[in-house]
């Protein structure tokens, strides 16, 4: 099969090429730079420039495939200037969207995420979930729309596609707030983490396969849940120390507490930069917040599943201790670290 696979450099992404190109695809792929892609050239992929919100630079590579995996998105939590945000995540997924539909392409998958629901408030709801109320991020709201506003009118006009709501996602090579407090965890730097705050937490090479499972699988304009198994921040965080051995925080403090002061880091942010885990939106973000949903409808339809997150705590965590140059303790030493 040949595939068109937007955000292939990114996370996720990445990972899903690689998959794909294992099981003997043709994968194509546009990139702005394609001279910084070099790594997806020496895996076969053909690369050619161009831009999710630029149509025409996305007609000739995805002319003729078998199916498109739409996985670009816009996610920076903190940022002072969004613009990009609705250009990515909206603009951009309509460009890619109406262009599959132009060309006749027979499958697609877009990726959505378990933010569009908001703070489920401890619920685990499934796909027919839908929040209608004030979203904590600019990246929550804008995928939303995305979701909700083009691709689900889309499918209804007849586009075979497939949504995916993938969920918390970890691994080697993220470079997210996940990623950054998980090094700031390991430096002790994290000084503690908020009560109550639960993800489905899912690492991202299940996530990339539950792509080309619901490819293979699914059935065109239904959605699928691919989140991994709830887990609250201090409960990933002890299985963290106890991979480890270095002491996870103590300090617990209240939602409540960190949604009050997200007004005054989003003052302070308009005149200093303020680290990316202090942003009025990263605050609010994991404030006693679950950003939570069932899987069970992709576990019995399409045969998804999930390492578990000792595991995959184990094989990330020895990742990042290498990549920081930090001794790994002798029962850490046997894991085979990914590259």
């Amino acid at each position: 099969m040949r595939y068109f696979v937007t955000g292939a450099t990114g996370f996720i992404g990445g990972r899903l090429v690689r998959q794909l190109v294992e099981r003997d695809h043709r994968v194509v792929t546009i990139v702005r730079d394609p001279s910084k892609a070099a790594d997806l050239t020496a895996l076969g992929v053909e690369v050619h420039p161009g831009d999710i919100t630029q149509r025409d630079s996305m007609r000739a590579p995805m002319n003729g495939a078998d199916g498109v995996f739409h996985v670009a998105g816009w996610y920076k939590l903190g940022a002072r200037d969004t613009r990009q945000a609705r250009a990515v995540n909206v603009d951009g997924t309509r460009q890619v969207l109406e262009l599959m539909a132009e060309l006749e392409i027979p499958r697609g998958v877009y990726t959505s995420t378990l933010a569009v629901f908001s703070d489920t408030h401890g619920r685990v709801p499934d796909e027919s979930y839908r929040f209608r109320g004030r979203h904590l991020t600019t990246y929550d709201r804008t995928k939303w729309e995305a979701h909700y506003e083009v691709a689900e009118p889309m499918i209804k006009a007849g586009l075979p596609l497939m949504i995916v709501l993938p969920g918390l996602t970890y691994g080697p090579g993220d470079t997210s707030l996940v990623h950054q407090m998980l090094v700031d965890y390991l430096r002790l730097r994290l000084r503690a983490t908020p009560r109550g705050t639960a993800y489905c937490w899912a690492y991202v090479d299940d996530i990339a396969y539950g792509h080309i499972l619901a490819m293979e699988r699914g059935t065109p304009g239904e959605s699928y849940i691919i989140g991994g198994d709830v887990h609250t921040l201090i409960d990933a965080l002890a299985i963290a120390q106890k991979i480890t051995g270095i002491a996870a925080p103590r300090i617990h403090p209240p939602g409540a507490l960190l949604r009050a002061a997200a007004p005054f880091a989003a003052f302070l942010g308009r005149f200093v930069p303020l680290p990316e885990t202090y942003s009025a939106d990263a605050l609010r973000s994991y404030a006693g917040v679950t950003y939570l949903g069932s899987n069970a409808k992709a576990r019995r339809e399409l045969g998804f599943g999930v390492t578990p997150l000792e595991e995959g705590l184990r094989e990330t965590l020895s990742w990042e201790m290498n990549r920081l140059g930090m001794p790994l303790p002798p029962w850490m030493r046997e894991v085979s670290l990914p590259t």
